[in-house]
């Protein structure tokens, strides 16, 4: 018989709260009178940790949106989305976090977030979120 073991971490897993959204930058949107545009951001490498087990979350995100007056810096957005590599969540709880945070500094028309997780144990686990600006 295979005693059951409580493994324990060597490191410290995160609160949500530490991600901030100070990191964001936006940009004019330069063609805001002549025309409506799609945006389609993607990150592949996307991390964080399960709040449960603390082990790592993979997954790519993908940000949708029409932007209305202003769009996001990309560096800005990268050294946001590396905020998350420590941080205990739920693959739901990202998606609308991260929906929450951009739509706050871009105000956006509309906008969708998207999280393609790494299978675990043989699941598959894709969240998405949406926002339409009243």
């Amino acid at each position: 018989m295979i005693e059951n073991k409580t493994y324990k971490t060597n490191y410290k897993i995160e609160d949500p709260s530490i991600v901030k959204t100070d990191l964001l930058e936006s940009l004019p949107y330069a063609y805001k009178s002549k025309r409506s545009i799609d945006i389609i951001i993607k990150q592949p490498e996307y991390t964080s940790v399960c709040p449960m087990t603390g082990l790592p979350d993979n997954g790519c995100i993908t940000i949708k949106y029409q932007p209305d007056e202003t769009i996001v810096e990309l560096k800005s957005l990268k050294y946001y989305l590396l905020q998350f590599r420590n941080v205990g969540m739920f693959y739901e709880h990202v998606v609308n976090k991260i929906l929450d945070d951009l739509v706050q500094v871009l105000k956006p028309l509309r906008m969708e977030v998207t999280g393609e997780f790494t299978p675990r144990g043989g699941v598959s686990s894709i969240a998405t979120a949406v926002y339409e600006k009243e």
